[in-house]
């Protein structure tokens, strides 16, 4: 009787720290989409509260303002990109750590989880004097050669977990029928872990879509920029124009949220089964 009021105030005491944290996540988001639909005139009266009435011109106003239709495009060319090298990579590394047990892999997976601990910001300054050099300032692939790099460890240690669990049989059988090891990647390995690729997919995609530092720092092309920069220069032109804000910054987390609505299922599986059986 005891083990069991335990275990049911345990549980409403679980359910109420959820319930404030999904509170903390989402109240954000609702006042700053309440604040994207009202005119300028209703902040001073009414600046947290429902909207007494709608404007939805702000977000055609910020949209033509903000040149947004470049914008998504440059930061959609960054977050392709990165994805197609760093899936590739990180995918056949995952490949070859888990299945192949090449020479050296324990030293390689301590170098990932090294690579995942550091700071990022640490690889500026000697990034940017050799980008310099190199003559990959102010260019896309510039930026998606750092942005695949610093999210390569992070994405072969999570595929690299995933495909551990894969049964060594289907390999062998596939060896036997005379399959190279890439043949064994592309052709066993890779249609039985799509749900792991997603995963990693949508991590990388989402940081790259919101990574502001680096974008700063490598790209100073106006017509360049990727979103997380232009949302700033925005704001700071802007500033007193709380709807236009509030507007831009809604249409920057849109992509995130849709995203993350359709795929979440398959986003926690991919998470929870790499870290479960790693």
């Amino acid at each position: 009787m005891i083990t069991a009021k335990y275990r049911k105030s345990e549980l409403i005491s679980n359910y109420f720290i959820l319930t404030l944290l999904a509170l903390f996540c989402i109240l954000p988001i609702l006042l700053m989409f309440f604040n994207s639909i009202k005119p300028q005139e209703e902040f001073g009266v009414n600046p947290l509260g429902f909207p007494m009435s709608i404007r939805l011109e702000n977000f055609v106003d910020a949209w033509i303002l903000g040149e947004y239709a470049q914008i998504f495009l440059n930061s959609s060319k960054l977050v392709v990109g990165t994805l197609i090298l760093n899936l590739t990579i990180s995918g056949l590394a995952g490949f070859s750590l888990a299945k192949l047990n090449p020479k050296g892999s324990d030293v390689f997976l301590l170098y990932l989880l090294v690579g995942i601990s550091i700071p990022a910001q640490m690889f500026i300054l000697p990034l940017f004097l050799l980008w310099k050099e190199l003559g990959l300032m102010n260019t896309h692939i510039g930026l998606i050669i750092i942005y695949a790099g610093l999210n390569a460890p992070f994405a072969t240690f999570l595929i690299r977990s995933y495909m551990v669990q894969l049964p060594d049989e289907l390999f062998e059988a596939a060896k036997i029928d005379g399959a190279s090891t890439l043949q064994l990647f592309y052709k066993i390995a890779l249609p039985i872990s799509w749900p792991v690729f997603l995963t990693a997919g949508l991590v990388v995609g989402l940081a790259v879509w919101n990574e502001f530092l680096f974008a700063l720092t490598f790209i100073q092309d106006e017509s360049s920029k990727p979103i997380a920069t232009i949302l700033f220069a925005f704001q700071s032109r802007f500033e007193n124009d709380w709807g236009l804000v509030n507007a831009s910054a809604v249409m920057m987390l849109a992509p995130v949220v849709i995203l993350f609505m359709f795929f979440q299922k398959r986003f926690i599986a991919g998470l929870t089964s790499g870290a479960s059986k790693g």
